[in-house]
């Protein structure tokens, strides 16, 4: 891309003289910025990036945008000003096509994150042959984005989110990312309120939509159930008539999306009624899982490396974009068993001969019950390291007692971290869990120092809880402390 595709999208005029700079990258961070970056100068709730503006041009950023002349002074002379909002763009006076054009240039928007996501609209429209899938759901969207592209891999080029960038930040950002010989692009989309996957199918303009479930992840912020399925169902409302919607049939809610479709749907579950579904299902611990696929009239004996028999479900969702796509049987059996693509609980070894189940990336009720059923199916002594379940609204004290419950029938170590993982420990004592099997700490640092104490070569440690946890920092110890008595 070049500055004058930036300039087109947001003000309708390509003045040719941006068209010889070239923008290699789209920076939000000016310590990310390099040569030939565009840097995005945005409000966060910490940092104001109009700040780092000079910072950007000092790493090599060619261009950025910003909201004010005010906010972006400070940069030295020889920064030129572009107001976008004039009809036409003003011209950069003394700027001539040559390598002057390499010379700092600030466009000034009105909001640099509305112009960040209209950018993005732009650019993916100029790949009308790059069909776009977007998956939403309160639980497991990163890991079916992952098996999706996995699967597509076989026969597509893919561009997928990078991470977590789900947001109305991080989908443009990946939309950008963009170019001539992706075929396929896979966006997973995430939501705090309404309107908002709205706003990124907007931007996306998918013609493939996934939903994996609805559950009370970010009940706090929605409300409730509902207004969370009503949230998620944005995502199969935007679809085109020609487009397909890929609903999971074991989830009412998400069932009930098929009414709000005006595109095809597809259902995948563990009904038989679903267009693709499974049985036979066997927990492999370690090793994945296995089941039974059937479509129609055919049935494919399956093993796949994903962990956990809730997995089922992300293998479903994978392969039903697969059927929908056309691709070959053994093209979506081949994908659905790509290592890489196992994102979210992973196996690693920890101190004196354990193996760490980390599930640390993120929490919900329906992901910390299958994480516990996960550990069930190993043979072994088994310790679960529970912590806070953010962002519940209501259902927090009930939630926490139910995953509490099952902890106890599952863990012969229950250690409990946090104020609200606090509650799980107090449910799985009163669940049955003998008091000298649970143990509480405060912080992270308190639980590392009591998992020494007890922990045993070969059991296996169950590390779950929600991202703003931090648990992971519990995990990179255990793990550290192996390599260390490896060498």
């Amino acid at each position: 891309m070049v500055l004058a595709d930036v300039v087109e999208a947001l003000s309708g005029a390509r003045p040719e003289i941006f068209a010889p700079i070239a923008i290699q990258h789209i920076a939000i961070d000016s310590r990310t910025a390099r040569a030939d970056s565009l840097f995005v100068a945005l409000k966060g709730e910490q940092h104001d990036g109009h700040t780092f503006i000079r910072d950007a041009f000092d790493r090599g950023a060619v261009a950025a945008l910003a909201e004010s002349r005010a906010k972006a002074q400070g940069l030295g002379p020889r920064v030129h000003f572009v107001e976008m909002d004039s009809d036409p763009p003003t011209s950069v006076a003394g700027l001539q096509p040559s390598p002057a054009l390499a010379l700092p240039i600030v466009l000034i928007v009105r909001d640099s994150l509305a112009a960040l996501q209209k950018f993005a609209a732009y650019w993916r429209r100029k790949f009308p042959n790059a069909k776009t899938i977007g998956v939403t759901g309160s639980v497991g969207k990163s890991s079916t984005k992952e098996l999706i592209a996995a699967v597509l891999r076989r026969r597509y080029v893919i561009l997928k989110t990078a991470g977590n960038l789900n947001n109305e930040i991080g989908l443009p950002l990946s939309i950008l990312q963009m170019n001539a010989t992706h075929t396929r692009a896979v966006l997973e989309m995430g939501t705090y309120a309404r309107g908002e996957i709205r706003a990124l199918c907007e931007i996306a303009q998918p013609e493939i939509g996934v939903v994996t479930n609805v559950g009370p992840s970010h009940l706090e912020r929605l409300g409730s159930l509902e207004k969370i399925a009503e949230a998620k169902s944005e995502l199969i409302h935007a679809l085109p008539r020609a487009g397909v919607a890929i609903l999971n049939a074991d989830d009412a809610r998400v069932s009930a999306m098929r009414a709000k479709s005006r595109a095809r749907v597809f259902s995948f579950g563990l009904d038989p009624r679903a267009d693709l579904w499974a049985d036979e299902i066997e927990g492999l611990g370690l090793d994945g899982i296995a089941f039974q696929l059937h479509y129609r009239a055919e049935k494919f004996p399956v093993r796949v490396p994903l962990l956990g028999r809730h997995s089922v479900h992300t293998a479903l969702a994978a392969a039903s974009v697969g059927v929908v796509e056309e691709l070959g049987w053994d093209e979506i059996v081949r994908g659905l068993q790509d290592q890489s693509a196992q994102l979210r609980l992973i196996a690693v070894p920890g101190e004196n001969n354990t193996t760490i189940l980390d599930d640390s990336y993120n929490a919900s009720p329906a992901s910390s019950l299958a994480a516990l059923n996960l550990l069930a199916d190993l043979t072994g002594r088994k310790i679960a390291v529970m912590g806070d379940m953010l962002e519940l609204g209501n259902w927090e004290e009930d939630a926490h007692q139910i995953v509490g419950g099952r902890a106890a029938q599952v863990a012969q170590i229950l250690l409990a971290v946090g104020a609200r993982g606090k509650k799980i420990g107090e449910a799985a004592r009163a669940a049955g869990l003998a008091r000298e099997q649970v143990f509480f700490a405060a912080t992270n640092a308190n639980a590392i120092e009591i998992l020494r104490d007890v922990i045993h070569a070969g059991d296996f440690i169950l590390v779950k809880g929600s991202r703003g946890a931090h648990m992971e920092l519990i995990v990179n110890a255990l793990a550290r402390a192996r390599e260390q008595e490896r060498h």
